[in-house]
């Protein structure tokens, strides 16, 4: 049986990802310089993109689809009077206006782009059309028509206004949410074209820039990179928004296997839990894996360490 390049490594890196590198570039570089058998990312950011870029190892590559899910925050520049083909600032111009919208306008046209909305993507993005990325369709110079698509922003308000041709804001948003296509939107709301300049992920689910680790901080020394966990964050910190329940190491084990719980055993442990009743199962000090509390069962839904 071939051995599996790298050491096994459990645990999250939470990534500063500097400008002009891509999410898989950056987890590549990453997986490399700490010699891990096993990474992912949790949550794609543009090559302009910087910021916070959660980096998953081993086991905690289960987790991603938690973090995806995760409420994000982004701060990005509009630079207004300028269209672009990748609604960012790496593509070309492709409209100009002169028109500069005031602070009040900007700000008035913010509730319509806030709540449940619908957003068409950028012609430069990773959705499959027909079985082929839009953007490979796009530099082809076939560029698809893409359809609206759901998006949810909590919030989006105007926090800077550096001078006539640029304004800063602050988004909170759910999974999936295009900024560029955010930026573009409020520009031609406001009579104007824009694109966006500059664009920072500030927050993913639990992860914060605060915990965010430059990349040549996170792979240097090279020739000690490799002996850096203590770099790493627990498993269980991408699941710290839901409710923590301790199992015995005997139900831990009967959890790991896939067998169900009767919550009669669990009575006065079980967290208050809500829809749609997941708990995070722990077990001396480390997540077991999620389960669901159900018809009187607590059943395995996803595991994380083997039995």
């Amino acid at each position: 049986m071939r051995r599996r390049r790298g050491r096994p490594l459990d645990g999250w890196l939470i990534l500063d990802k500097p400008t002009g590198l891509t999410s898989t570039e950056a987890v590549n570089r990453v997986r490399r310089g700490f010699d891990a058998q096993k990474a992912g990312h949790g949550g794609t950011l543009d090559p302009l993109a910087t910021g916070v870029l959660p980096i998953a190892f081993g086991h905690a590559t289960k987790t991603v689809p938690y973090i995806m899910d995760g409420t994000k925050l982004y701060r990005f520049t509009l630079r207004l009077g300028e269209a672009r083909d990748t609604d960012d600032a790496d593509g070309a111009i492709t409209e100009t206006s002169e028109a500069r919208p005031t602070n009040e306008t900007l700000i008035a046209a913010l509730p319509a782009l806030t709540g449940d909305i619908l957003q068409i993507p950028p012609v430069y993005s990773a959705i499959k059309v027909a079985g082929e990325r839009a953007y490979d369709m796009a530099r082809e110079g076939r560029a698809p028509t893409l359809e609206p698509r759901p998006a949810r922003i909590d919030r989006f308000a105007l926090i800077e206004r550096p001078d006539a041709d640029h304004a800063i804001f602050e988004v909170q948003s759910g999974k999936g949410v295009y900024m560029r296509s955010l930026a573009r939107d409020l520009a031609r709301a406001c009579g104007t074209v824009g694109h966006i300049a500059a664009l920072r992920r500030l927050r993913v689910g639990p992860f914060t820039e605060a915990q965010a680790i430059p990349l040549d901080k996170a792979l240097a020394p090279e020739d000690t990179a490799r002996s850096q966990p203590d770099l790493l964050l627990p498993v269980a910190t991408a699941l710290a928004d839901i409710p923590a329940l301790a199992l015995t190491e005997a139900e831990a084990v009967q959890l790991a296997q896939g067998q169900a719980i009767s919550l009669l055993t669990l009575s006065g442990r079980i967290p208050s839990v809500p829809e749609p009743g997941l708990v995070r199962g722990m077990a001396g000090g480390s997540v077991i894996g999620l389960a669901r509390l159900e018809a009187g069962w607590l059943r395995p839904e996803r595991l994380f360490r083997n039995p």
